[in-house]
């Protein structure tokens, strides 16, 4: 059973899938075929409740304030994001971009890190290929599709990395790449960030963290994360104070970064000497200028 917040109205919710996120296998070792899709198989408290429970929680989520889906404030969450991710804030020269990066999880590629081995790359060419059959990267699906749920690369290798990089230069793939962004990991992580009573900056963090661990149930999942932080304290719909959730999942994420397997999946400066700073310095508007660090790197947005 996984609880969830609507609105302060703590429930229960069954689930009958588990799986995990951030990196844990997605591949049943018995059976291949029954591999299971770490976003199709979320737990979504968004849609807990009947019908017209949703309803309401909905039409209260459309009434608050945009925060972080603000035009402006999403410009710097992808700024902030593409730091961590690859060191730069020019998110947008990492369409084609693609490189196994040695975390376990094949290939990572464009804007927001899709992975051949975490189901949201193949999410993705999928997509494209649904409204752009003859893509360079459509002869390529039965070997994601075989490779879903592990690093391995085969059926793909340099030709399939080539094909990314000739299908990032359409703009409709750059185009799918920003809809599968915002389906698989922004919007979940705003609006359920709103329904927890959070500001800008926490619906950022929930957001960073869906990136960086995946939509997955286990502990080392952003919905694990999430449980672990509303066991640690109250959300600001619970009546909890923001501050002191927001370092409670600060903590549950820090707590699973430092099981990763590699030095670099272990750097948690994303937390300690970025989102951390902006939550200490009271900055819950996420409000420029902003200056953090990322790899030891400074990073600066406004003057």
């Amino acid at each position: 059973m996984t609880r969830v917040v609507l609105f302060g109205a703590p429930i229960a919710v069954a689930v009958s899938v588990y799986f995990g996120g951030g990196g844990e296998s997605l591949r049943p070792k018995d059976d291949p075929s029954l591999r299971v899709s770490p976003t199709a198989f979320a737990p979504d408290p968004l849609k807990a409740g009947s019908p017209a429970q949703q309803r309401e929680r909905d039409d209260r989520i459309d009434a608050l304030p945009p925060g972080l889906a603000d035009p402006a404030k999403k410009e710097i969450a992808a700024r902030l994001v593409a730091s961590a991710e690859n060191s730069t804030l020019d998110w947008k020269s990492r369409y084609g971009a693609i490189e196994d990066i040695g975390d376990g999880n094949g290939y990572t590629a464009g804007i927001i890190g899709f992975c051949s081995g975490t189901n949201d790359m193949l999410q993705l060419v999928e997509y494209f290929t649904d409204k752009h059959p003859d893509n360079p990267l459509a002869g390529y699906l039965p070997a994601l599709r075989e490779v879903d749920g592990s690093d391995s690369h085969e059926g793909l290798g340099a030709p399939f990395e080539a094909a990314w990089a000739k299908a990032a230069e359409d703009p409709e793939f750059r185009k799918a790449q920003d809809v599968m962004r915002d389906r698989i990991y922004f919007d979940p992580a705003v609006r359920l960030a709103k329904m927890d009573g959070l500001s800008t900056l926490g619906q950022f963090i929930y957001y960073d963290a869906m990136v960086l661990h995946g939509p997955g149930l286990g502990p080392e999942g952003f919905y694990g994360i999430r449980e672990a932080a509303m066991k640690a304290a109250d959300t600001a719909a619970e009546g909890g104070d923001e501050k002191a959730y927001l370092n409670a999942f600060l903590d549950a994420g820090r707590t699973v970064i430092g099981r990763q397997k590699t030095e670099q999946t272990r750097d948690s400066s994303r937390i300690d000497t970025a989102q951390r700073v902006f939550l200490r310095e009271g900055n819950m508007d996420l409000d420029t200028p902003l200056t953090w660090r990322v790899y030891g790197e400074t990073f600066r947005i406004g003057s």
